[in-house]
């Protein structure tokens, strides 16, 4: 896009460029789809002992009349959202701000306005969905390790496996993160004078350099830890109990 004609097309890129910004928002859409879905539902989401990971902490309440689901999502939901991976898969294959390296933006020249503006100055709250999201986690794990308790006893199925995966991955997308970085290594001027929190800083720096992997993986494995509790509630599939 240097000159010339080149600057009234696209991109002058011979590759499908197109392919990964495709993917992504077909990906992501057809998450968000699922996502809602069973965000309203108000069933098939319990199967002692295991819980969907939507409905995770499952919070009764006589005054909400909707889904449970509906009064924690919000947390995770909008530490996905405001994540600093993700903004670039969506601002690329949504809003095509640009939709790859050296090609032209789908919005017009000069109206770009970073995140300063409503509604993506939103973006900045990212680190306190992280703490809400952090906290969230917690039951994510306290419902893994429930998942080993049967009626008659402790064992092992399917479903505790898909559960403790599931929580791994969480925990390894929420630990990548951004903002977790900051938080053990940030407001310091001298590492050497906090050992301790450098090397926490230097292993979770480790982490974020895999942070799309952790984004993408866990992404898929809590909608199939909800799909296969799903499963299991309306008797598609059976859950083989390994011990």
């Amino acid at each position: 896009m240097a000159n010339g004609t080149a600057q009234s097309s696209i991109t002058m890129r011979k590759d499908a460029w197109w392919v990964a910004p495709l993917v992504t928002a077909t990906i992501l859409s057809i998450f968000g789809l699922y996502s809602t879905w069973r965000a309203f539902s108000h069933a098939d989401f319990l199967v002692q002992p295991y819980l969907s990971p939507f409905y995770s902490p499952y919070l009764l309440a006589s005054w909400w009349p909707l889904s449970p689901a509906l009064l924690i999502l919000w947390a995770p939901l909008g530490f996905r959202a405001t994540c600093y991976y993700y903004r670039k898969a969506y601002y690329r294959s949504f809003f095509m701000a640009p939709p790859g390296c050296a090609v032209r933006p789908l919005a017009k020249e000069g109206s770009y306005a970073g995140e300063t503006r409503f509604p993506f100055i939103l973006q900045n709250i990212h680190r306190y969905f992280f703490y809400a999201a952090g906290v969230i986690l917690i039951f994510l794990w306290i419902d893994a390790l429930h998942a080993f308790k049967f009626e008659d006893g402790f064992g092992i199925g399917v479903g505790t496996i898909v559960l403790i995966i599931n929580a791994v991955l969480l925990s390894m997308y929420s630990l990548s993160c951004h903002s977790f970085r900051h938080l053990v290594g940030g407001k310091l001027d001298v590492f050497s004078k906090c050992p301790t929190r450098f090397r926490i800083w230097g292993k979770v720096s480790v982490w974020n350099e895999h942070h799309m992997f952790w984004a993408w993986v866990s992404l898929f494995s809590v909608a199939l830890a909800d799909l296969y509790v799903f499963l299991l509630a309306r008797g598609v599939i059976t859950d083989i109990r390994i011990i």
